[in-house]
């Protein structure tokens, strides 16, 4: 990690910026598995499975009974410990789920609104060195709750056309409609097109590297919505003289792992801290199975030292991190403080890992800045919100001279002819 030393002010947002990738030859490949997609269906699906993840698909549907199988190669403590999550998912996402309300604006005018899941939800979950299981109860949890009538997962199969048990124990779990051996561009495309084996989503989900975002982005300008702008994963950690240097070293690396593109920034308001922080990094590193790409993610990394804790949480709020972990002594007082964030970490105990897996809080979160903008994923991410409003005869009477008003003024006259027709009525 790059070290910095009060930096001026003026500096700050260049030292938010994340690292860039090379993107012409990347949406050009984007481009053209979509249209291949669009155009040969499952034909390309499979072309590009042997293409890019060097598996040649007999089928693109993963059977029931592999499903149900994958129940028997799972240890029964990893059961334990998924049912554990899905409790605590379950608990805090049923909470977000919103009664509707009858308000009366003006007398005779009742107004209200109330929530329909999104019909056809598609799931991508990365496979490969990390299989994101826990990312199919983050998502799968919420969509079922939210009522969603079909939820379809596609995840990449390894080169024996092996999709991970784990994967596939948890969307069994949850309730996942149908699960599919396609992952990257391919399987974003078909979610986004529909083929003679896939369903064309409404809404896509899940995360992944830089191929499978610039792929959701298409899927968007296609017409068909996407869970969040999404980037490399990240971490931000502010901490004092009351951290501990270890545990803030273990939720670095537990970020810096993710991949060579991810990003952790560290802040504090005393050189000393960072520097035994960085003692504890590159013991905690050696040791790391995931080591190399640890390595290339500090790279990209920073730990800055400000003048006081009240400038660190100004940086954050600039940055706007996936995570935000605060390792200080008054974590729960900087709350108010904290405005741009996609998840917060209170405390020296409240490791990043815990919204990753357990705690119960969503882990799909925004990145790449768009904290500012976007929050994580909620049952709210899986449903729309239709208005209803009814008016008596008081009602149209009470409200309609002021709508006559207003649509004269705008000159659309039909508007206030349909008004003054009922109103005259009466």
């Amino acid at each position: 990690m790059k070290k910095i030393i009060n930096p001026k002010r003026k500096d700050w947002l260049k030292l938010t910026q994340r690292p860039t990738i090379e993107k012409r030859e990347l949406n050009t490949l984007v481009s053209q598995v979509f249209t291949d997609v669009k155009k040969e269906g499952d034909k390309a699906l499979k072309k590009y499975s042997l293409l890019f993840d060097q598996v040649d698909l007999k089928s693109l549907t993963v059977s029931k009974k592999n499903i149900s199988d994958a129940s028997k190669k799972i240890p029964k403590e990893l059961k334990a410990a998924i049912q554990l999550a899905k409790s605590n998912i379950e608990k805090f996402h049923v909470a977000q789920i919103e009664a509707s309300g009858v308000i009366e604006t003006t007398k005779g005018v009742n107004c209200w609104r109330e929530s329909r899941a999104i019909e056809k939800i598609g799931i991508y979950i990365p496979g490969g060195s990390a299989p994101l299981f826990s990312t199919v109860l983050m998502l799968g949890i919420p969509a079922k709750l939210a009522g969603c009538k079909e939820i379809v997962l596609c995840t990449p199969p390894n080169k024996k056309g092996c999709i991970n048990p784990a994967i596939l124990y948890t969307a069994n779990l949850v309730g996942i409609t149908s699960v599919y051996s396609i992952g990257g561009i391919q399987a974003i495309a078909a979610m986004t097109f529909g083929t003679k084996t896939l369903p064309k989503a409404d809404k896509i989900f899940g995360p992944g590297n830089q191929y499978v975002t610039a792929a959701k982005q298409v899927a968007q300008n296609s017409g068909i919505a996407i869970d969040m702008p999404a980037g490399p994963s990240e971490v931000l950690i502010i901490a004092d003289k009351s951290c501990n240097p270890s545990f803030v070293a273990a939720d670095l690396l537990s970020q810096a792992e993710h991949g060579a593109d991810s990003q952790v920034i560290l802040l504090s308001d005393d050189e000393k801290v960072l520097d035994r922080i960085s003692i504890e990094l590159k013991k905690q590193l050696k040791a790391l199975p995931r080591k190399e790409v640890a390595e290339k993610a500090l790279k990209n990394s920073k730990a800055i030292v400000l003048k006081n804790i009240n400038e660190c949480i100004e940086f954050s709020n600039i940055y706007a991190p996936e995570h935000l972990i605060l390792a200080t002594v008054k974590a729960k007082k900087m709350i108010p403080e904290i405005t741009n964030a996609g998840s917060v970490f209170l405390g020296n105990y409240s490791c990043e890992s815990a919204g990753d897996y357990a705690s119960g809080t969503n882990h799909t979160l925004p990145t790449n800045g768009y904290a500012r903008s976007y929050s994580g994923v909620s049952l709210d991410s899986f449903v729309k919100k239709i208005t209803f409003q009814e008016l008596s005869k008081e009602g149209i009477q009470n409200i309609g001279p002021a709508i006559e008003l207003m649509a004269e003024a705008e000159q659309l006259f039909a508007h206030k002819n349909a008004v003054t027709l009922r109103l005259k009525s009466l």
